[in-house]
């Protein structure tokens, strides 16, 4: 079924919009919420509060693109979890990702808590549009939708320290960028 098409069940309010939605998209925000969980029943459950949380912003919201939309809504659904359980002290989930992003976000930022700062935000989307588009996706992959580095490199038919040390170029290169826009790294 096309996303307009589901869009519209529910513009209607028919409940096969989330039927359809978890069987377009079930796999791919599921993938979401375990990259950033790790646990498969906390994924799960947070990818269910995203067909909830689907259901009840559309309407008055109509997303342009529903995969980018519920993308959105099962990663802000699973760092909420992440946050609560690793409050608890719980999970490792998503901290190297944090960890290896850390050397290259300026000081005076919690990189886990205010990732999603605006003017980071802008600057980095900045930084983003002049990468190649795949090195830009895959630091969106990577960073964004949390998939592994082995997972990357054997997408992209190379080797793991390949990967990393591809990635690595990335985080040095957003290093400079923040620095040679002021801010103190």
């Amino acid at each position: 079924m096309e996303d307009e098409q589901i869009i519209e069940l529910y513009l209607q309010r028919n409940e096969k919009a989330v039927e359809a939605t978890q069987n377009k998209y079930g796999s791919y925000c599921f993938r979401i919420a375990k990259n950033i969980l790790i646990v498969p029943e906390d994924a799960e459950e947070c990818v269910n509060d995203t067909w909830n949380s689907a259901w009840n912003k559309i309407p008055p919201i109509i997303p342009v693109s529903l995969k980018a939309f519920l993308g959105k809504l099962v990663r802000d659904i699973s760092l909420s979890r992440y946050r609560a359980n690793h409050a608890q002290k719980r999970y490792r989930g998503i901290e190297v990702m944090f960890d290896e992003l850390e050397e290259c976000i300026p000081s005076g930022f919690d990189v886990a808590q205010n990732f999603d700062e605006q003017q980071l935000s802008e600057i980095i989307n900045g930084w983003l549009d002049g990468l190649s588009k795949e090195d830009r996706v895959l630091f969106i992959k990577r960073y964004y939708y949390g998939d592994a580095v082995k997972a990357l490199a054997k997408e992209y038919g190379c080797a793991e320290n390949q990967m990393a040390q591809r990635m690595l170029k990335l985080r040095k290169n957003l290093k400079l960028f923040l620095s040679a826009k002021g801010f103190k790294i």
